[in-house]
């Protein structure tokens, strides 16, 4: 998930590492992604010429590393954002990370992406009337049930909002 959110933000351009590492980390709701995360990542995709790197003088004197994305860098997160398994379909962050760059993707793929999407949550949310139906769950787990069978009907009602707005793509 990682690599595949650093790749998609260097499409508008090229970023520093540390701007990557504090947006990456906004995205995932923290302060920044740990320096252990960000940098092996950016040297993996250096050996794999799916990034370059140049040294940019910064605004005090010292030498900033610039990261863009190269044609082949495009290629693999295009080619790894097309393939959208039913794992990635049960994951809020694999989906969210390929709804926000449905208008890069192409028609068929967004619509494989929503369908596979819509099928685990219809597939969620039969496992938990079915826990219902046949577990007491208590009190309190009946609520927990309840609060996440809202999620998944609010969820099915997002996908098919987007359903909608990929038609004027």
């Amino acid at each position: 998930m990682n690599d595949l959110l650093i790749l998609a933000m260097l499409l508008p351009g090229p970023k520093y590492g540390y701007q990557l590492k504090r947006e990456a980390g906004w995205i995932f709701g923290q302060e920044s992604l740990h320096n252990n995360i960000v940098y092996p990542t950016l040297r993996r995709f250096l050996e794999q010429e799916w990034v370059s790197k140049k040294a940019v003088p910064g605004e005090r004197g010292q030498t900033r590393q610039q990261y863009a994305l190269t044609a082949a860098g495009r290629r693999s997160l295009f080619e790894r954002l097309s393939l959208f398994s039913e794992d990635d379909a049960s994951s809020d962050e694999a989906f969210n990370l390929r709804v926000g760059l449905f208008p890069a993707l192409k028609a068929d793929i967004r619509e494989a992406i929503l369908d596979k999407r819509e099928a685990f949550l219809r597939q969620r949310d039969q496992k938990l009337e079915t826990m219902l139906a046949r577990m007491d769950v208590g009190k309190f787990g009946g609520e927990v049930v309840g609060h996440l069978r809202k999620q998944t009907e609010a969820d099915l009602e997002w996908v098919l909002h987007l359903r909608r707005l990929v038609k004027n793509l």
